[in-house]
């Protein structure tokens, strides 16, 4: 699998050195080079990319800002981003925005083929769980897993594994039965109920997702998971009262 790729930096000599970088990767294929962010704005207006190799501190608009920009578009999916900067202080930045790795200039082949290939690992991965596009409305979906993104990478979770997924600010933590750590992954709770079957799982509160056949005792405002005890709010009330009324 060859990945598209574009550089962005306002420095010559860096953006040079990155594209050189590109050229020499077999699995890299480079078809645009920009000085901004705003440059590469209008270039990924005419032609989509597979991969950003991005510069941070750039005048006009930031390597940040372009990719929440990118990110916001829900026309088509976001290229993943690579950032390339001589400061450290914006990995926490990076990360917010999803950023696929990040390059702390100087750095050399062996670091940026590191990051190249994480890239292309992440592509495979995608490529194996959807080899054929679907629409992007679906009735139910027929695997029997997920992909959670977890620091920079993407985990496979089986649904028979989770017991319950947990909503925090920026976070959630899906809690698994074979493992006591609970995996972080930096989602929000809706956007991860949209990737659970309906049929296995159930939001019971603005907090919580519950796994329907991990249920051990439920009350009329709770629910028992192991030693756990959920809350069932009154926004989801009716919902967890149809579904106690297959055994009432």
């Amino acid at each position: 699998m060859t990945l598209n790729c574009i550089a962005v930096d306002d420095e010559p000599l860096a953006l040079g050195l990155v594209c050189a970088f590109i050229e020499k990767t077999p699995f890299l294929h480079l078809t645009g080079r920009y000085a901004s962010a705003v440059e590469a704005l209008h270039g990924l207006s005419q032609q989509q990319a597979d991969i950003i190799f991005l510069d941070i501190q750039m005048p006009d608009l930031t390597g940040i800002e372009l990719a929440r920009v990118l990110d916001s578009n829900s026309g088509q999916r976001p290229p993943r981003i690579i950032f390339t900067t001589a400061f450290n202080h914006f990995a926490l930045e990076g990360y917010k925005v999803d950023a696929l790795d990040y390059l702390l200039k100087p750095f050399n082949y062996e670091e940026f083929l590191r990051a190249a290939t994480k890239a292309k690992a992440y592509y495979d991965l995608v490529q194996r769980a959807n080899p054929v596009q679907v629409p992007a409305v679906v009735a139910e979906p027929e695997d029997d897993y997920l992909f959670l993104k977890v620091e920079y990478q993407l985990v496979r979770v089986a649904f028979d594994d989770i017991l319950y997924i947990e909503g925090l600010k920026d976070y959630v933590k899906v809690h698994l039965q074979h493992d006591p750590k609970p995996l972080l992954s930096l989602t929000s709770l809706k956007s991860l109920e949209e990737k659970l079957p309906t049929r296995r799982f159930m939001r019971v509160h603005r907090s919580f997702i519950v796994a329907l056949e991990k249920i051990d005792a439920i009350t009329r405002n709770s629910i028992q998971i192991g030693q756990i005890t959920i809350p069932v709010s009154d926004q989801y009330k009716d919902t967890f009262t149809q579904f106690l009324s297959r055994w009432t």
